[in-house]
């Protein structure tokens, strides 16, 4: 059996996490436009980890997969987020998990004058 199978189940997604953290880049949403029209790009919400959200799905973690689709959190890119993201040329973070490409849109905090938010 390969290394992967003689780890706990935890063990088994930080090597996983690791993995795809190098993996993932930052990329303009318009470089992404072939992917969303084929229909594999998949928007992560801010608020999850698109690496842990990535290798979960790796490992087939189907009860949070289901939680975070539930709750909007994971879902195709829509029609309308497509739109609006090439609008503002924004840069997402993506990661490959064929057949699908994660992307989470990357947040820049504005900052006042003294460089506090």
């Amino acid at each position: 059996m390969g290394e992967e199978y003689k780890l706990s189940g935890a063990d088994r997604k930080k090597a996983r996490m690791q993995e795809l953290n190098q993996e993932t880049s930052k990329i303009a949403w318009a470089e992404m436009q072939k992917f969303f029209a084929s229909g594999s790009t998949i928007f992560v919400d801010a608020g999850l980890d698109l690496i842990e959200t990535a290798a979960e799905l790796s490992l087939d973690n189907k009860a949070a997969l289901e939680q975070w689709i539930h709750q909007g959190k994971v879902a195709p890119v829509n029609d309308e987020q497509a739109k609006l993201w090439l609008e503002h040329d924004t840069i997402v973070w993506a990661v490959v998990m064929a057949p699908w490409v994660l992307v989470q849109p990357v947040i820049y905090i504005e900052k006042n004058d003294k460089g506090f938010e």
